[in-house]
């Protein structure tokens, strides 16, 4: 997959990494990320990675190599929802 030259910092976007082969099934797997780009220079995408929605885990920095993504791709916000009584 071609990558693109420019992202804005500030944009949502679904990263798909190859995260090795898995040694019981010898199948690959995948690593995926969401969050909002904190820059881009071609060869590493910094991007701080969402929360988990259940709060599971925390917002955080990720550093991911170009040579490691598969697909990127734009996603919309999440919605915000009323908190429940």
């Amino acid at each position: 997959m071609p990558l693109p030259h420019t992202m804005p910092a500030g944009a949502r976007i679904m990263v798909r990494t190859f995260d090795g082969v898995n040694e019981v099934t010898h199948r690959q797997e995948y690593r995926d990320y969401i969050g909002h780009v904190i820059s881009w220079d071609g060869q590493t995408l910094h991007l701080m990675r969402d929360a988990a929605a259940n709060g599971s885990r925390p917002e955080m920095p990720v550093d991911i190599s170009a040579d490691n993504i598969l697909v990127l791709k734009p996603i919309p916000e999440r919605r915000v929802r009323p908190l429940q009584r």
